[in-house]
């Protein structure tokens, strides 16, 4: 039976993974993130308040927080509370006030509605738990807090992406004896005009190229909201979202990826008659002037629910997040206007641990690894709690929501060639009871014997291992470089002196220790070695094996004796000392096909010593373990 006790009860919903990304012992606030198309008071995101006044890290300086947060944010979502860590206040209820009162002030900020139910989180200084308040007629505490276990599931079953990129070109004539800013300000205030204007059209359609029968596209006017309701536009104005979605989403996984688009574009009347037609008018400026043209990318994505109307997504979701996006851009270029004029891009991306994406704008005039590019990025990962030794926000990694598709993420292009990425998901079990898996963490391709064409069974296997660890640096970013070829390894060994010229071109074996020259040389990645005198003693370095997992997160090559291997993982019992070892076996000679190289083993959990007695690992061989480090970067 139903508990009734509980029909009332206010309930706060937590989606996101990670709550707090404030330290319990440092002082700060953070932006509860929720969606005007979600249940009240659900939580899907929260950002970090980076911008406070310095006298008072608990008070934000609401002018800098909109502006960031207006870029970075999707419109579909909005703030709708704050959570407070507070070492010094042990007054909760009071902390809780404020939170609510900074979530207000900042809605007001970014020009949110105001008449919304706000929730205040407070951790609690004595104990370290958080604890929550909402302000219906009064502040008042929740103590039913509901953690949803399908988040993405919550969010993309009812909901869609509406996408819109618009180039722009911004005429700014001005005096050279008269500040250009205002120029560009009613440059741009022009064009923010276009997109309400009662002649501007809006096409809408889906980006679904796999469905049978296409969609005619919708297209809506600025001045159908004027309109009486005719049959001649009933049915435009009675389309929901969901026009636009198909039931065979249900047989995905719900995700930003695979949720259903909607491709908005925008086409401006240029000819016709004017509702009001205007008086003739020209501007006269005095002196020498100049034409300076401003050139401008917008690209807006939005979230909407399912059943929103379509006329209502363009009205309050495409055209204010054009307008937000561009009133960014011309803030953004104001400073450095004439001196060095940017050339902005928005990105858009899919954090780990996010339900849905954010945009990054970036002045591609600067170079990923310079000081400003970095800080802008490091900003963001702050803002964002992300590690500040991953790469996560580069443009490299930024998304493309209209390409995006289920099972993309199987495989990566390299050179018109799909190889297979991450074959180690959805393998058997490792067969050791009580223990701890410890994996490699992000993505890599699997390289192996006679890939390309090229021969090199019998020798190559340190050479594929490399590979697999170079692309592993490649996909998460922390290298542009491709992944060299068996010749590009010789060369840069020599390169080096390690190796006599004679050595390019041949079919010598190479070992950890060359591994980690070539990683230094091309990547600038450090490795560390771990040498063992025989296969027997390699289950003693299972602990620090683990370790290495947990924290840098790289494949590890295993060279010496007759053979190497790419080792994914370990799986490891401290209290028995029972054993195994994700083996990624580059001796494999067949076709790219998951089930057969996992079905023969060339991809799966080994133990040193197996039910049989036969060892994996040879007693009477030496091995030296290469495990490649984190560069320490964003």
């Amino acid at each position: 039976m139903a508990d009734d006790s509980n029909e009332n009860k206010t309930t706060i919903r937590i989606l996101c993974r990670k709550l707090l990304l404030i330290t319990k012992s440092e002082s700060g606030i953070q932006w509860l993130i929720g969606s005007p198309f979600l249940p009240t008071f659900t939580i899907v995101s929260t950002f970090r308040c980076i911008n406070t006044l310095t006298s008072d890290p608990l008070s934000p300086d609401f002018s800098k927080e909109s502006d960031d947060m207006r870029a970075l944010l999707p419109r579909g979502f909005e703030v709708i509370g704050s959570l407070i860590v507070s070492t010094s206040n042990p007054n909760v209820e009071g902390s809780a006030r404020d939170a609510i009162d900074a979530s207000g002030k900042m809605r007001k900020a970014l020009s949110q509605l105001e008449n919304r139910s706000l929730v205040g989180a407070v951790v609690d200084p004595s104990s370290g738990d958080i604890r929550f308040f909402v302000s219906n007629s009064v502040v008042e505490p929740v103590t039913s807090i509901v953690f949803e276990d399908h988040p993405e599931k919550y969010v993309w079953e009812r909901g869609c992406i509406l996408h819109c990129e618009l180039p722009i070109k911004l005429p700014v004539y001005y005096s050279v004896k008269d500040p250009k800013e205002n120029m560009l300000k009613r440059a741009t205030e022009a064009v923010a005009a276009k997109f309400r204007d009662p002649k501007t059209t809006y096409v809408l359609e889906t980006v679904d190229e796999s469905m049978t029968e296409a969609l005619q596209p919708i297209i809506i006017q600025n001045r159908d909201y004027d309109l009486e309701d005719t049959s001649q536009k009933s049915n435009t104005k009675s389309l929901l979202c969901s026009h636009f979605c198909f039931e065979d989403r249900k047989h995905k996984s719900p995700s930003v990826e695979n949720a259903d688009k909607i491709q908005v574009s925008l086409f401006l009347a240029t000819s016709g008659p004017s509702v009001k037609p205007p008086a003739p008018c020209a501007e006269y400026i005095p002196g020498e002037a100049k034409l300076l043209v401003v050139e401008y990318k917008v690209k807006v994505i939005c979230y909407a629910t399912k059943d929103l109307l379509l006329m209502d997504a363009i009205s309050k979701l495409i055209i204010p997040g054009l307008v937000d996006q561009l009133h960014t851009m011309k803030n953004m270029t104001l400073p450095n206007l004439l001196s060095q004029h940017p050339k902005l891009h928005p990105h858009h991306f899919i954090p780990p641990g996010f339900l849905h994406p954010i945009t990054a704008i970036y002045d591609s005039l600067y170079g990923e690894t310079e000081m400003k590019q970095v800080e802008i990025r490091k900003c963001l990962h702050m803002r964002l709690g992300l590690p500040l030794d991953r790469p996560l926000l580069r443009i490299a990694s930024a998304i493309d929501l209209l390409t995006a598709k289920e099972g993309a993420s199987g495989n990566i292009l390299r050179k018109g060639t799909p190889l297979l990425k991450d074959v180690h998901i959805g393998i058997p079990s490792s067969g050791v009871h009580g223990g701890v898996v410890s994996l490699v963490q992000g993505s890599y391709e699997y390289y192996h014997y006679l890939q390309d064409g090229f021969d090199d069974s019998g020798w190559g296997c340190a050479y594929r291992s490399l590979q697999t660890i170079v692309s592993w640096f490649k996909i998460q970013q922390y290298t542009a470089i491709h992944v060299p070829s068996h010749r590009e390894i010789q060369e840069s060994l020599v390169e080096i002196g390690d190796k006599d010229a004679s050595f390019i071109g041949s079919r010598d074996w190479i070992g950890a220790i060359e591994l980690s020259f070539v990683l230094d040389k091309l990547l600038g990645v450090s490795c560390k070695v771990i040498n063992v005198r025989s296969g027997d003693e390699l289950p003693e370095k299972c602990r620090e094996l683990a370790m290495h997992f947990e924290t840098q997160g790289t494949p590890i090559m295993i060279g010496g004796g007759v053979l190497a291997y790419t080792l994914l993982g370990v799986d490891y019992n401290e209290a028995s000392g029972d054993c195994a070892f994700l083996i990624l076996d580059p001796h494999y000679t067949g076709s790219d096909d998951i089930k057969k190289i996992v079905n023969g083993g060339w991809c799966g959990w080994k133990k040193a010593v197996d039910s049989k007695g036969k060892h994996f690992f040879l007693h009477n061989k030496f091995y030296n373990l290469l495990l490649p480090q984190r560069p320490n970067m964003v």
